[in-house]
C-alpha cells in the first residue's frame, strides 16, 4: 500500500493530515477521511517522542486576556488568527528556545525567534517578524498561553501597536493552543529527534 511505503520512507513521522498533503504533493488523489481510515485499519500512526518540559510561567501578577479563540481553530482566511508558543531545543551548543507565530488558516509559521533565554523579547521578536512579513489588517486575533512573556508590557504594547486582539488559553490547558503544540511535536520529530540540531541551521529548519 502506498501509505505504508510513504510511512516507512519518512520513518513514521507523518500523521494523517500530513500524509494527505504528501499524497497530494505526489500527484495522488487523497481524501482525508479515507486516509484516516486506512491508517487506522493498518495501525499506521505518527511516531511520538517524549513530552517536553513546561515552558509557561503563569505565576505572575500581569494582566491576563480571556480565551476569545475558544478552540475555534479553523478561520476562513489567512491573517485572521495567529497562535504563538515557546519550546526548547537541544543543539550542538546547548539549549535554545524557539518561539513561533502560526497562522491557523494554513498552519504556516509566519514568524519565529530563536534565543538562549525565554524573555519577553523572544516572543516580541517572533511577532514583529510575522507582522513585517504579512502586514495583516487590524483586528487579527493573537492567541497564546498566559505565560509571563505574552502577558508582559513589552509584548502587549506590540500587540496594541499592530491593532491585534489578545486571546489567552485557560490556566494549565494546553488543548486551548493545540495546533501550535502539534506543530512543535511534528517539528521535533522531523528536525530534532532524528539528530543533533545545529544553531546555525535551526532557523532554516523552522522555515522548512
Amino acid at each position: 500500500m502506498l501509505i505504508q511505503s510513504i510511512h516507512a520512507e519518512l520513518k513514521g513521522i507523518y500523521g494523517s493530515p500530513r500524509m494527505v498533503r504528501e499524497l497530494r504533493d505526489r500527484g495522488f488523489p487523497a481524501c482525508k477521511k479515507r486516509v484516516e481510515r486506512l491508517m487506522r485499519e493498518n495501525d499506521i500512526r505518527a511516531r511520538h517522542k517524549r513530552r517536553y518540559k513546561v515552558t509557561t510561567d503563569s505565576k505572575h501578577n500581569l494582566s491576563i486576556a480571556p480565551n476569545l479563540l475558544d478552540r475555534n481553530f479553523n478561520p476562513v482566511a489567512p491573517n485572521q488568527v495567529w497562535t504563538s508558543d515557546i519550546t526548547y531545543l537541544w543543539t550542538g551548543e546547548g539549549w535554545l528556545y524557539l518561539a513561533i507565530v502560526l497562522d491557523l488558516f494554513n498552519r504556516e509559521v509566519v514568524g519565529w525567534s530563536l534565543k538562549p533565554r525565554m524573555t519577553a523579547g523572544i516572543v516580541t521578536d517572533a511577532l514583529t517578524m510575522a507582522w513585517f512579513r504579512k502586514k495583516p489588517a487590524a483586528g487579527l486575533m493573537h492567541h497564546s498561553d498566559r505565560g509571563s512573556q505574552y502577558a508582559s508590557k513589552e509584548f502587549q504594547r506590540k500587540l496594541k501597536k499592530y491593532g491585534m486582539i489578545c486571546s489567552m488559553s485557560r490556566k494549565g490547558n494546553c488543548w486551548d493552543n493545540a495546533p501550535t503544540e502539534s506543530w512543535f511535536n511534528s517539528f521535533k520529530n522531523e528536525r530534532v529527534h532524528r539528530g543533533t540540531l545545529q544553531p546555525e541551521t535551526a532557523a532554516l529548519d523552522v522555515r522548512l
